[in-house]
């Protein structure tokens, strides 16, 4: 039986702390091979580069180990490695571990989540893992815990599991002080995650300027138990699946009677 093999990416960059207590954790569960961005593409979402040739560099992560820095996206990162660069497919993908939590309707924006989506477009079962840095008041947020959970899971499912197809798992680890273990529930997305509002000013040279801002919200309204945000808040690990397929399907048939009124205007 060939040895399993574990591919990791990010959307922080290649030298993201984040990343190197991934692949160290993980190291104890397979052979891992990593794909990073050479810079941050934080909210990057699924963009992907079509208009220009990307470059792959071998690199040293902070351990001295060796990983592959590209010019592109966290979903480049993962494409390059799936159509030709690893000797062949890997048996998981985990992107992480994100400097922040990517929950309820935002993990739209992330690209920590998109990178495991082009994992599961191409048949490769992934998981997304984000740890919630923000209470970690320490001067460096200590990825340990959330890291040990990762290889748990990343265990758990090689050994155990079979995913379905089309399947992206999305974990949140919460901020915990040392020594606590860390249980999991198994939620739903929320609502909004973070409030926005924008931020307005004027450059040196007197010009406008808008940044678009943010802060993370710690409540949701609806059913909170049940979902990502309500699991956070509480002190769970959130594990939520997220299908690739966002058709709703149950308007399928009833807009279909839209139809014969528009086809006769």
């Amino acid at each position: 039986m060939a040895e399993r093999m574990i591919l990791i990416t990010n959307d922080d960059g290649v030298n993201a702390p984040g990343l190197l207590a991934l692949k160290r954790a993980l190291d104890g569960v397979a052979r891992v091979e990593v794909f990073a961005p050479e810079r941050n593409w934080s909210a990057a979402s699924r963009t992907r580069t079509f208009h220009k040739p990307l470059r792959v560099d071998e690199v040293r992560l902070l351990d001295g180990s060796l990983g592959h820095a590209t010019s592109g996206t966290p979903s480049d990162c993962v494409s390059l490695a799936l159509l030709g660069l690893l000797d062949r497919p890997p048996d998981l993908i985990v992107s992480g571990i994100n400097d922040g939590l990517n929950l309820g309707r935002d993990v739209s924006y992330s690209g920590t989540v998109a990178a495991a989506m082009e994992g599961v477009r191409a048949g490769v079962p992934a998981v997304a893992v984000s740890f919630d840095t923000i209470n970690d008041r320490s001067e460096m947020p200590d990825y340990t815990a959330s890291a040990e959970f990762a290889a748990r899971f990343a265990r758990f499912l090689l050994e155990q599991q079979e995913l379905p197809e089309k399947i992206v798992l999305n974990v949140n680890v919460p901020y915990a002080p040392v020594g606590r273990k860390l249980e999991s529930r198994i939620t739903r997305l929320g609502g909004e995650a973070y409030s926005n509002y924008l931020v307005e000013g004027k450059d040196p040279r007197g010009r406008n300027y808008y940044w678009i801002s943010g802060d993370p919200l710690t409540k949701d309204s609806t059913e909170a138990e049940t979902t990502d945000i309500g699991a956070i808040s509480a002190g769970y690990v959130s594990i939520t699946p997220i299908h690739l397929d966002m058709t709703e399907h149950a308007l399928l048939e009833p807009l279909g009677s839209w139809l014969t009124s528009l086809n006769d205007s």
